[in-house]
């Protein structure tokens, strides 16, 4: 076995060798390595430990061979690695002191105050963990279609579209470079692991999402709220394995590689704030420990409170949803009697804060409160759920800032975050994060390059296969380019396309008899693209494969009658009831109009804010007193998104499945064309 001695002999070596020539004009003394010479350039004095425990020499930071003095130590001494003892790392010193004195690197004073610097730091006395951190992956196993452009980060292609990012096998690759540059980590993610996924994964049952993040190395996850989207039972099943008890598609492992029946989760679900009514229980465990050098560090891990509000209320039944930091603080306690004092929260709940991938300006949403009421022995909070990336320290109950981090959603970005630990408190004294970008193409650097797994990658091939002849197959075209992305009154044009499609497929008399639909904004999952990467560029064709990326649930249609006074106060409920700033607009069908004055992210919640008598159908006003036919998919008519108003409606009757609605529209109307996104009109005043 390789000592730490022969390490740095080793290390020297590597070392010196880097300094190649440079080495000779070394003997001229350190002036010799001006940066204009070497394109580097290396600003202050070298320093030794992280965050508030580094100690600073008075030695200035120079260019040598390309690198700056303090990268070198950095990188050959290993500052992040485990020392036997903190003389340990100072004599390392030393050895690197004396041979770069003897190639004239550094004088004999500074080779002095190099060691002096370092005894006088905690390196060796400290323990490090890394923490590799995801969420909002929702089952994109395949990367090849998936990109990220952030113009400030100069993430971009020339052309000005994004750059190629994610992949589960080029997610694991990261993972693997990550593990390998520290002694100790963990893979962890926040929520939405599987739920809202590409047909590649959805078909089976999210089956192939769990068996992929197996082979990559997932620790933890915690719960978020598509983790429910199928209910509590399939969850357990994504856990403890097997096949499911009625669809076919379910368990197809001996075809792709992977063991059959399913194998489940070889990683640890985490849910301390989701208790089971009947059993006084969380439902999967609160948190998991991870060992560092004999010290134990906790991973709290949960999902939003307000997940109830955002799921089929059916598949949630007699569970209880926590507040978030109450749960996190109550856990404390227990904690500290079991030695841990290192404590990292994964909340799939989280905030905004526009600009880099790694910055936090202006930083807003629920995830800012959560931290600022948690215990001050929170050191490090991995948030998801808005899809937003950034990298921010926000203050806790205590005012200490900690590391708030989120990467983003779909796999495109991983978190680092490098944390010290004293071994003796048993504490986290210092930390820093960055998010990564998962570069399928080397565009940031080639000498970072990662290398996809090659078992991970052959799995997602196979299910690929399986998929493909559904997935490719065309059912319609259209003229444009239809988006999601709403106008000021909350109208998106697929969300007219959609409910459209919904309204057709039940306006017969023998399908309900509908005379209007809504549709819940957050089940359309992305936009329709004229140019599809499957049938050339700009031909407009649809496939079944993206029709079912833009509504993945799976949800059927339902036809219930409500009264027109309903229906007034279903459209009021759409700023009173839903969690967010900006309101829930509902989308609606073709003759149904009305206008509104609620500004988002201004307009205070639970006001009323329909303007009276706009509400139309056909050009007619309703009648509140009037039966309509109203539809609506299987998870708003059970009050999903908090719309409590669909719950009255009577006279149900069920109908096809959401998809299969949206393909026999685009059969039936191609090429479609996006909405007009006039339906829903947004004014200053009602008058």
């Amino acid at each position: 076995m390789m000592t730490r001695r022969d390490l740095g002999k080793r290390f020297v070596s590597v070392a010196l060798a880097g300094f190649g020539a440079a080495c000779a004009a070394a003997q001229q003394g350190a002036e010799a390595y001006p940066a204009a010479e070497t394109g580097v350039e290396c600003v202050g004095p070298v320093t030794f430990g992280d965050g508030a425990a580094r100690v600073a020499s008075d030695v200035a930071d120079r260019a040598v061979g390309g690198s700056c003095l303090n990268r070198l130590i950095i990188d050959t001494l290993g500052e992040g690695a485990r020392y036997a003892s903190h003389g340990a790392f100072v004599a390392e010193v030393s050895r690197f002191a004396r041979a770069w004195r003897a190639a004239g690197v550094i004088s004999g004073r500074e080779a002095g105050a190099l060691v002096s610097a370092a005894a006088r730091s905690n390196v060796g006395n400290t323990l490090s963990l890394r923490v590799i951190a995801f969420n909002d992956f929702h089952g994109n196993i395949d990367g090849a279609a998936l990109n990220l452009r952030s113009e400030v980060d100069g993430i971009h292609l020339p052309s000005g579209a994004g750059v190629p990012a994610g992949g589960v096998d080029y997610m694991a690759g990261l993972v693997r470079q990550l593990r390998a540059e520290v002694p100790s980590s963990v893979v962890v993610s926040a929520g939405d692991l599987i739920g809202a996924s590409p047909l590649n994964s959805a078909l089976f049952r999210d089956e192939p999402t769990i068996e992929t993040m197996n082979r990559l190395g997932l620790d933890f996850n915690a719960v978020g709220n598509h983790e429910f989207d199928d209910g509590k039972d399939e969850l357990l099943r994504m856990q403890h394995g097997g096949c499911h008890p009625t669809d076919p598609n379910s368990c197809q492992g001996a075809k792709v590689g992977t063991p059959t029946p399913f194998e489940g989760a070889a990683f640890n679900f985490l849910a301390a704030n989701v208790v089971d009514g009947n059993t006084g229980r969380t439902v999967f465990p609160a948190y998991g420990i991870r060992e560092v050098g004999g010290v134990r560090v906790a991973v709290i891990g949960m999902t939003l409170e307000n997940t109830p509000s955002i799921v089929t209320p059916s598949g949630i039944s007699g569970l209880s949803f926590l507040d978030e930091a109450d749960t996190v603080n109550a856990l404390i306690g227990q904690l500290r009697e079991q030695g841990v004092e290192s404590v990292v929260v994964l909340v799939h709940e989280g905030g905004f804060a526009p600009g880099s991938i790694n910055g936090c300006s202006g930083a807003s949403g629920p995830v800012v409160d959560i931290v600022a009421r948690l215990d001050e022995a929170v050191d490090a909070v991995v948030s998801g759920h808005t899809h937003q990336a950034y990298n921010c320290r926000l203050p806790n109950a205590a005012g200490r800032p900690i590391p708030v981090t989120s990467a983003g959603a779909f796999g495109r970005l991983i978190t680092r975050i490098d944390f010290s630990i004293d071994p003796k408190s048993r504490d986290v004294i210092a930390a820093i994060a960055e998010n990564r970008l998962v570069d399928r193409n080397n565009f940031l650097s080639a000498a970072q390059a990662i290398a996809p797994d090659a078992q991970i990658a052959a799995i997602v091939a196979g299910y690929n296969a399986l998929t493909g002849p559904i997935a490719n197959r065309v059912i319609g075209a259209i003229s444009a380019t239809i988006t999601r992305t709403i106008n000021a009154a909350g109208e998106s044009a697929l969300g007219d396309v959609i409910a459209d499609a919904q309204l057709r497929a039940t306006q017969a008399a023998d399908k309900g008899g509908a005379v209007v639909a809504f549709m819940n904004p957050g089940g359309i999952r992305a936009d329709l693209a004229y140019t599809g990467s499957s049938f050339g560029e700009g031909d407009g064709n649809v496939t079944y494969g993206e029709a079912f990326t833009v509504q993945p649930f799976g949800n059927s249609l339902a036809v219930k009658t409500l009264t027109g006074q309903q229906i007034q106060d279903l459209l009021e409920q759409q700023w009173s009831t839903a969690q967010q700033p900006s309101g829930r607009i509902l989308q609606v069908s073709q003759g149904f109009t009305y206008r509104h004055r609620f500004v988002p992210n201004v307009s205070p919640r639970g006001g009323n804010y329909v303007c009276d008598g706009s509400v139309t159908l056909n050009g007619v006003p309703i009648d509140k007193a009037q039966a309509y036919r109203v539809t609506m998919n299987s998870f708003l008519a059970t009050g999903g998104d908090g719309f409590s108003v669909f719950n009255l409606g009577t006279a149900q009757l069920g109908g096809e499945v959401d998809v299969d609605a949206f393909e026999a529209y685009l059969k039936a109307n191609s090429p479609v064309s996006p909405g007009a996104q006039d339906r829903i009109q947004f004014v200053i005043n009602c008058d």
